[in-house]
């Protein structure tokens, strides 16, 4: 008994060991990473830049606005935006899918227990056959069947099937926290986005209502010299003409704030209305500061999230092919049990049985299936590949397109403050020679008109910079990396 104990150890344990060793050989491409140059990636921006990025800056830049207001409702769309609540749980399942593959490099083991009583018309006298059903015989018509048992079963990984499944999951769970990621980058500049646009309107309404006291200040004084017979009645006619015009704008204006307020409510996860009351109070357009850094190109595959994503979807697709390919060979199984059947308890355990097993399984004929799952799963990583590379150029592009987004709003606003300062000067001007008598109403309305275009203007270019600013930082993959649990690097 020792002797044979000894051989079916002995079996085991050979059969174990050759499935270790076998087992550290993975099939399919070990990935690497493409190189910035495989990818097209520039040395320099077109548009210059390279002062090196400050990582701690670039995750909360929307601080360097310096507007508490804007700031608090960014930590409230962090903690309670619906977009990266729903982007968390799905992280949450790539997690529990890299546990279930890794789950399955451990032995299954399933266990089984049964008692019962078994009647027959005929007495059985306590004789059953071999499968535990009475047979008749004197004694009682009852009779009791117990048994336990358990079986294990082990998937060797004998040419890396499992092991590219767990490195095929371990890619998609870290592109699942790049997707969050991105998420909340495009949820923070969304946020700046409509707070901005919502005080750019407060600003248009302000210079609307301060136009229309104006306007009337002139139609009043229109009807006043065409009583005095000094003019005619179409000055009076332009300047209700013109007043209307501007009082038209009012509910224009008041829509859009109302628009922007209704979107910040929900990016924040509430509900509009009484969510943003307070900002209904009319703030100053956020200044954007002077000197900002872009770093440079190859920066892009270090901060841009959805660029990060897609060079893990990359990784995990290359694992794939591993998976696909380890199908062409053999499969290793190893299996046992062990159990035990009476039909009284107190004997239950007086005789047990098992066995260990291995089995080798090869496909010999499928018609190419499998062998077109590895090409279909090649191409699938080409288009992954393809993927990458697209979305580091698309990255690549919303950069230099920001940059100049930011500095043609810079220039434009130096020249709209220029044209604000000599068109208020001409209006004042023009105002007094009206009222004087010096100048027809025609000339005032053109100078009147000149000045609220330019005070729109001005006040649009000011957004528009704060705006630029937010799409060159989210560009630059800005507002993610401060985030609790981030991906890993």
């Amino acid at each position: 008994m020792t002797e044979y104990k000894e051989k079916v150890r002995y079996r085991f344990g050979w059969i174990t060991g050759t499935a270790l060793v076998l087992s550290g050989c993975a099939a399919g491409p070990d990935y690497r990473a493409p190189a910035p140059a495989a990818l097209g990636v520039p040395a320099a921006y077109s548009q210059g830049g390279g002062a090196p990025l400050d990582e701690a800056e670039l995750g909360a830049w929307w601080t360097r606005l310096d507007d508490p207001a804007l700031s608090g409702l960014i930590d409230r769309a962090i903690a309670h935006n619906l977009d990266i609540v729903q982007a968390q749980a799905r992280l949450r399942q790539a997690r529990e899918s890299l546990r279930q593959a890794r789950a399955a490099f451990l032995p299954q083991v399933n266990g089984s227990a049964s008692g019962g009583r078994n009647y027959s018309s005929r007495d059985a006298g306590g004789r059953l056959d071999p499968s535990g059903n009475p047979i008749g015989g004197g004694g009682s018509n009852w009779s009791s069947s117990y048994s336990v048992g358990a079986n294990a079963s082990w998937q060797v990984d004998l040419f890396g099937e499992l092991s590219r499944s767990a490195e095929a999951a371990r890619a998609d769970l870290a592109a699942s926290g790049y997707d969050l990621a991105n998420v909340r980058a495009t949820i923070v500049s969304e946020l700046v986005t409509n707070y901005v646009q919502a005080r750019l309107a407060q600003e248009q309404l302000r210079v609307a209502r301060e136009t229309q006291a104006i306007q009337q200040d002139n139609y009043n004084i229109a009807n006043w010299r065409l009583q005095a017979g000094l003019v005619s009645s179409i000055d009076a006619e332009q300047a209700r003409a013109q007043l209307a015009q501007t009082n038209a704008t009012v509910p224009q204006l008041e829509a859009s704030l109302r628009g922007s307020l209704n979107r910040i409510a929900v990016l924040t996860g509430q509900a509009p209305g009484e969510a943003t009351r307070s900002l209904e109070t009319p703030a100053p357009i956020p200044a954007a500061p002077a000197q900002i850094a872009t770093g440079i190109p190859a920066d892009t595959l270090r901060q841009r999230p959805d660029v990060r994503s897609a060079e893990r979807a990359l990784a995990a697709a290359t694992a794939r092919i591993g998976v696909a390919q380890a199908q062409l060979y053999p499969s290793l199984g190893i299996s046992g049990n062990i159990g035990t059947t009476s039909n009284s308890f107190k004997d239950l355990f007086s005789l047990v049985t098992g066995g260990v097993f291995a089995n080798v399984a090869q496909v010999i004929f499928d018609g190419g299936r499998l062998a077109s799952q590895v090409r279909s799963q090649r191409a699938a990583t080409d288009a992954a590949f393809a993927a990458y590379k697209q979305a580091v150029l698309s990255a690549l592009e919303d950069v230099e397109n920001a940059m100049a987004s930011l500095s043609s709003a810079r220039a434009r606003k130096a020249e709209f403050a220029t044209a604000y300062e000599a068109s208020n000067n001409a209006a004042i001007l023009a105002r007094s020679q009206y009222q004087a008598g010096l100048i027809d109403f025609q000339t005032l309305s053109q100078s009147e008109n000149s000045l609220l275009n330019a005070r729109n203007s001005l006040a649009g270019a000011q957004s528009d910079e704060v705006l630029g600013l937010a799409q060159l930082y989210n560009a630059l993959g800005g507002g993610w990396q401060n985030m609790e649990g981030r991906p890993p690097s």
